[in-house]
Order: structure tokens, then sequence, then C-alpha cells
């Protein structure tokens, strides 16, 4: 297993952070010293107890000590509460901080680097590896000064008490730090293999969740809780031996502070016994020191939480030191207008270095308002060549121009901003169809979106909702058909109104009827645009300006639907295979 640590950069980053609260911090210090001073006067009452009342019988300190003990209790429970909200305060602020610093540095990484990694994954470092941090920033600190300041206190009574035997006790102390560092290594290095395998639990989680039709059509139910089950035995396993490492930490550490603890009682009693002490300084320093080695034995508890901590930590600061790949010009260019060219000028394209091109010295210009159709089998490079364009992968050779500038000068927002696109498998959200609309253009006036909902002919079906536009339609649109789907997303395509569109198979996926209504819907949607149509059934595209057929990555044929029929070359051979195959519709009912 990989051991991860926590770089010294990364150390400095988190302690800037919590340095950054430092008044907070200085308070909550000043807490810590309140109860760290309360658990010395606890051991100091001790020896006025054993001499002056149980020895001495003095009535006056039989009233006056039990008042000052209330009071010790009450500053403690003061300085406690104080301490504990002021940290975790802090560390709250800390956990927003990474929350909030990892969703915008995902959201803001290219598509290639979503589909990378796995969501899941994602997901786990910042739900379930935030949480860790935040234990390591506000427990670990709170324990660290608590014990600090504890420790302080009780060693001043030790010393004030009895120097000599205070000498003796302290040669067995040093051998309680060494379980720290031993079970602490293993801690850590099982930490981060249990936040790894959590994170592929969560991973698969959201695939089976969202894939729980194919899994129950294919009866593979037993299949994937069998995965299911060796995933958690795994974790389990994990855990186990993480928590093995964690509780023996402390019963060696009780039994190495008992060997000081035994040492105490002889040598103490022995002093006592010659009169050289009395029972009450005996056991005022018994009492110090019992009370002094609970926060020894906390460290290797702390020392757990750290490393926990540390390995949560490397895993989120994995993702927010990810290099930028798609990056901007210090001053692009704003692309500004109502109607552009696109030219893909001698590009060529691969997704990783050592991979194969997946286009090849492309060459071709689409005029503004041209609708420009892609076909070709299967990893021909028609997703690829369309992706170019809004800059979700930059080309590896050559330049994409719109309007005659490459689109790596030109500002990305503004780039995407004058593009559109309504994909195969139409995304939505679960908000109200109002609201998945108005993605489209947050500042779209409600008739606007009503507007948009007639030209996509979703406004029928739409009024025909118990609430209307303000139905709330499910998690991706579960409550909705397919075509239902596919027409909201023209219609936040169009009130958009980017003069660029893409439609990347938009009808694949939808039976015949839904298609016709989709296809009026994308005919009012392509009006006046520079559009790419990619298109599975060439039945579809017969009202394209032009048609390219894509194979290997290159441009093997290109012009009119029946210009290519005429050549009866590689086009000619997909409509005549179209024609002569009969195609299942997933979506049809008979």
């Amino acid at each position: 297993m990989q051991k991860k640590v926590l770089s010294k950069s990364r150390q400095k980053k988190i302690l800037e952070l919590v340095s950054g609260y430092w008044r907070r911090l200085a308070l909550a210090a000043l807490f810590m010293i309140l109860v760290a001073g309360a658990n010395g006067a606890m051991a100091m009452l001790v020896k006025p107890v054993m001499d002056d009342i149980f020895i001495a019988r003095n009535r006056e300190m039989l009233l006056l000590i039990p008042g000052l003990a209330v009071l010790v209790f009450l500053l403690k429970g003061i300085g406690s509460f104080g301490s504990e909200y002021l940290m975790n305060y802090i560390g709250e602020k800390i956990i927003r901080y990474f929350r909030e610093a990892l969703y915008e540095k995902i959201t803001e990484m290219p598509i290639a680097f979503i589909h990378r990694e796995k969501t899941g994954a994602l997901m786990s470092r910042i739900t379930n590896d935030v949480n860790i941090v935040k234990g390591m920033v506000s427990t670990a600190v709170i324990n660290v000064f608590k014990d600090f300041f504890s420790v302080i206190a009780f060693l001043c009574v030790i010393f004030y008490r009895d120097w000599q035997l205070a000498c003796g006790a302290f040669l067995v102390l040093p051998l309680a730090f060494y379980p720290i560092l031993i079970f602490g290594r293993r801690v850590r290095r099982f930490s981060t293999g249990t936040q790894e395998t959590m994170a592929d639990l969560n991973s698969f989680l959201h695939e089976t969740f969202t894939g729980a039709k194919i899994i129950k059509i294919f009866c593979l139910e037993p299949f994937e809780i069998t995965r299911f089950k060796e995933k958690t035995r795994l974790l389990f396993r994990l855990e186990m031996k993480k928590m093995v490492a964690r509780a023996l930490s402390s019963p060696v550490m009780e039994f190495l502070g008992g060997l000081g603890i035994a040492f105490i009682i002889w040598f103490g009693g022995l002093r006592v016994i010659n009169g050289t002490s009395t029972p009450g300084i005996f056991f005022s320093f018994l009492t110090a020191v019992m009370m002094l080695y609970d926060p020894v034995k906390k460290l290797s508890g702390l020392n757990n939480t750290i490393q926990e901590g540390a390995a949560a930590a490397t895993r989120i600061f994995d993702i927010l030191e990810q290099e930028q790949t798609i990056e901007e010009k210090e001053d692009p260019t704003l692309l500004e207008g109502k109607a552009f060219d696109v030219e893909f000028d001698h590009v060529s394209f691969s997704y990783g270095p050592g991979e194969e091109d997946a286009l090849k010295e492309i060459n071709l210009k689409i005029a503004p308002g041209e609708v420009l159709a892609l076909v070709g089998m299967s990893g021909g490079g028609k997703t690829s060549l369309v992706n170019l364009v809004p800059r979700l992968y930059d080309v590896t050779r050559g330049q994409v121009k719109i309007g005659g500038i490459d689109v790596r000068d030109l500002s990305v927002a503004s780039l995407r901003k004058h593009i559109s696109i309504v994909t195969q498998e139409p995304i939505l959200f679960n908000e109200s169809v109002r609201d998945n609309i108005r993605y489209g253009r947050m500042d779209a006036t409600d008739r606007e979106i009503e507007d948009a909902a007639r030209a996509a002919y979703a406004h029928d079906f739409i009024q025909g909702f118990p609430k209307g536009f303000d139905t709330i339609i499910g998690e991706l649109g579960s409550r909705l058909s397919g075509g239902e789907k596919q027409r909201i997303c023209i219609a936040r395509a169009l009130i958009k109104d980017a003069p660029i569109l893409i439609l990347d198979e938009a009808t694949s996926a939808l039976d015949s009827e839904a298609e016709r209504v989709v296809q009026k819907a994308m005919e009012n949607l392509m009006k006046g645009r520079t559009s790419f149509v990619i298109a599975h059934r060439l039945s579809t595209i017969d009202y394209a300006s032009r048609i390219i057929l894509l194979k290997g990555g290159q441009i093997v044929e290109q012009g009119s639907h029946e210009d290519l029929m005429d050549k009866k070359g590689e086009y000619y051979k997909l409509q005549i295979m179209q024609k002569n195959t009969v195609e299942p519709d997933p979506t049809r009912e008979e």
C-alpha cells in the first residue's frame, strides 16, 4: 500500500488556514489555561483535605475547601466549553473552506478530469475526507493545547510537592512516548487504505444506483451484492487493523504508566514511613501524577487522529493541486457577435500522450448559419470533433478558429457563452421545469421561458403537469419520458440563444413518434445558427446544408445528401445498411 505523506508545503498551508483565526485561537488558549489551572488546583487541594481535615480535623478548612472545590470545577467547566466551542468553530470554518475549494476546483477542471476520475471518489473527498481533517484541526489542536497546559500545571504541582519523588517518577515517563510513534505510523498507513476503499465504495454505490434498471433487467442483483460484500469485507479488514493499532496504544501506555505509579507508591510510602513526608503531600503528589499520565496517554490517540487527518489532507490536496490543462491567456480576447464561422485548420487530436490520434489533419470550414451533419460509425471521431469547439478539450496540433480567432486566444467564458449543446443523454436537474429551462440563461423571464417551451414543442405537456412549470422533475428528469426530457433540453438551448449549436445524437434514443416532435423542435432551434449535428439515424439529416463522413478520425466524404448518394461511397453504404436493418426501438412499446 502506497504511503501518503503530508508534505511540508501542505502542512504550512493548513497552519496558515488555522493561524488565520489567531484571535479565536488566543482566546481558546486562555480558556485552556483556565482548564489546566483548575486541574492543577484540584491536585493541590488533596494535601489540605488529607492533612488539615482528616488528620488535623480543622473545622474552618472543612467549610473553606469544599467551597474552593466548587469554584475550581465551575472554572474548569467554563474553560472547557469556551475552548471546545472556539476550536470547533475554527474546525468547521476550515472544513467549509476545503469543501468549497474542492467543489470549485472539480467544477472548473476540464471535462477530461471528470471523465478520468470516479464520481464516488470525488464525492468522498468532499464528504468523508474533509470531516477527517476537521478531527485533526479542531479535536487534535484542542487536545494538544489543553494537554500541554495540563502537563505544565501538573509538573508544577509535582515538583512543588516533592522534587526528589518527581525525579524518580520521570524515569519511566519517556518510555510512554515510544508506542505513540509505533502505533501512529500503523494508523496512518491503514487510515489511507480505509479512505481509498471508502472512496471506491462511494463510486460503486453511485454506479449501481444509477444503473439500477440495467442490473434488474439482466438479473445481476446477486452479482452486484457479491461485489459490494467484497468491498465491505476489505473495508472491514482495514478498519479492524486500524482499530487494533489504536486499541493497543492505550493499554501499552497504561502499563508503562502503571510501572511509574508502582514506583511512586513504594518510594513515596517509604518517605512517609520515614517521616520525611506527610500523607497529604504524598496523596497530593500521587493525584497530580495520575492526572498527568492521563494527558500523556491521550497523546497516543491524538497522534492517531493527526495521522488519519494527514492521510485525508493528502488526498484533498491531490485534487486541489491538480494542474488546469485548459489554460486561459492573461489577456484573452472576448468573443462578440451574433453569427460566426467555425474553422478547423489542420487539426489533430489525441486524448493523452502516447495514445493514437482520434482526429487526423482535419481541414473544415463551416459558414455562419450553416447546418453541418457529422456521420460515420462509432469511434470515427464525431464527438471528439465537436468537443474541440467549446474547448472541452484542446487540439494536439493545428487550430480551431471561431470568427477567425483561435479558440485558445479567447476568453473561455465568452467562448462558451456563444455555444449551446443538446446531448444524446438529456442532462436535467432535480428542480422545477422552469428552473431547468432557465439554466440556459439565468436572467430569463417567465414569459421568455414559456415562449422557449412553445418553440421546443414542450409547452403543452408541461401544462399537463400538476404544477405546470413549477413541477419538480426528479433526479436527472426521472419523472419524464425521453422525448419530454429532450424537448426541455432544447428549450434550455433555445433560451440561451447562442449563435453556435451542437446537437450530439439528440434523437437517437427516441421512438419514431417522439423523434418527429423533437425533430420539429430542433429545426426551430437551428434557424440562423451555425449548427453541428451528430446523427445516428441518417434519415434525420436530409435538411443539413452539408454532410461530412468521419472514419478513423479523418474526413472521407463530404457534400449534400444527394451528392453523397450519387457517389455511392461510404455514405451510400451506411444509408443502404440502415434501410436494410430493422433497428429495435428500446423506448417504443409494442
